[in-house]
């Protein structure tokens, strides 16, 4: 059974998703942990909104995974 160029395509699109969003979000969270490590250097009671904040981007990669499941089902 071959595959035609649309199958590969359509994995490609769903996998540039995950990918890219996974890529963006290591770029903020990144960013957002050298200001709470640098933060929590000077007040430790600011620990937990530095935790929370670096989860936040994490919700990025949850939305391309929602994205990448959507491209794969249209699909269909």
């Amino acid at each position: 059974m071959a595959a035609d160029i649309s199958t590969g395509l359509i994995a490609l699109a769903s996998g540039a998703a995950i990918g890219l969003s996974a890529i963006a979000a290591a770029m903020a969270e990144k960013e957002i942990g050298v200001a709470a490590v640098g933060a929590m250097a000077e007040k430790e009671e600011l620990f937990g909104k530095g935790l929370i904040l670096t989860v936040i981007p994490e919700t990025i990669v949850i939305f391309g995974l929602v994205v990448a499941i959507l491209i794969l089902n249209l699909a269909k």
